[in-house]
């Protein structure tokens, strides 16, 4: 669309966004439920005519102009706020869960790509195991030994492995969101080649009869690392996605506008990695049974669970107390 055209269709929202910086500056009174519902409603809107006006009109005054009503409606939404516990608490208890339900399309479809790929790896090692050596790079599979299975743990030290491993896991998750970058390409190809690894190591002690034993050191951190990772990777689709179909805007538009959601998706999933990492250095290698194990496992999957469900029933309380009050 032309200036022309673009000015016409947002207007009426850019003068409503207005009144209501106004309205909330000019008394205390008037911060309630309703006002600040609908003052973030056309703050994010503007945000978004921002992005596209400094894309497609960045020298025009209509640029400007929308830049100072987003600094003004951004000063104002957050001059009482600091970087502070009950933001960060707000955002994991609320945003990110609802980042989560609004993106789970984006999470499956990275998980079941994963799956796809442990598949194909479980297939090709199980009947042959020396089929290991041509998926797994030389330097894990030459260390890979099922009769040794949990070996070797007296000498771990527990704090360094834990830091090692979370930096680990997160720089995978980094590489697999960044990757969306490449309308998802590399993105989709981390998530099968991670899941073929996978499925290769389960199909060889599949094949030496010690699924059980191979399972019990894997799902008490895998449960929470590969949500993470199913996640992390989901937020790299999302931005392929809307790169390869952008639809009635620019592709930079849509990377502006996605990749912050994408972003704030992936920043969610930092304290899964810390909390998979303290159970991989610790847990794990701990001189427990196997039972012990899965239990961990079935703990941490109850966690998950409650945590996304008591984060619905928040937003679920947050959107009846602005229906109620409009």
């Amino acid at each position: 669309m032309d200036i022309k055209q673009f000015i016409k269709l947002h207007r009426e929202d850019w003068k409503q966004l207005e009144n209501y910086i106004r309205l909330i500056s000019k008394s205390r009174k008037n911060v309630t439920s309703k006002n600040i519902a609908e003052f973030d409603r056309l703050y994010q809107k503007a945000s978004q005519h921002l992005s596209y006006s400094q894309t497609y009109f960045p020298n025009e005054d209509v640029t400007f102009y929308i830049n100072e009503l987003v600094g003004k409606s951004h000063n104002l939404l957050y001059k009482n706020q600091v970087t502070s516990g009950k933001q960060i608490r707000d955002f994991f208890s609320k945003r990110f869960i609802g980042l989560l339900l609004e993106q789970w399309k984006f999470i499956v479809v990275s998980a079941l790509l994963f799956f796809a790929g442990g598949l194909a790896g479980f297939l090709a090692v199980a009947d042959d195991p020396l089929h290991i050596y041509s998926i797994l790079p030389a330097d894990i599979s030459q260390g890979v030994d099922p009769e040794r299975l949990g070996e070797g743990h007296d000498s771990i030290d527990s704090s360094l492995m834990s830091a090692e491993i979370m930096t680990n896991n997160i720089q995978v998750a980094i590489l697999a969101f960044a990757s969306g970058i490449t309308f998802g390409i590399l993105t989709i190809y981390l998530l099968v080649f991670n899941g073929l690894l996978v499925g290769a190591l389960a199909g060889l002690f599949w094949h030496y009869g010690m699924t059980y034993e191979f399972w019990a050191y894997i799902v008490p951190h895998g449960m929470i690392e590969l949500t993470a990772i199913f996640i992390a990777g989901g937020a790299g689709l999302i931005m392929g996605y809307r790169l390869f179909v952008p639809g009635p805007y620019s592709r930079i538009y849509q990377l502006k506008y996605h990749g912050k959601r994408s972003v704030l998706l992936f920043l969610g999933t930092v304290p899964l990695f810390v909390i998979a990492g303290i159970i991989e250095g610790f847990i794990t290698p701990a001189a427990i049974s196997l039972e012990a194990k899965y239990i961990v496992a079935g703990i941490t999957v109850i966690g998950m669970i409650a945590y996304i469900a008591l984060g619905k029933v928040l937003l679920d309380q947050k959107k009846s107390k602005v229906s109620l009050d409009s």
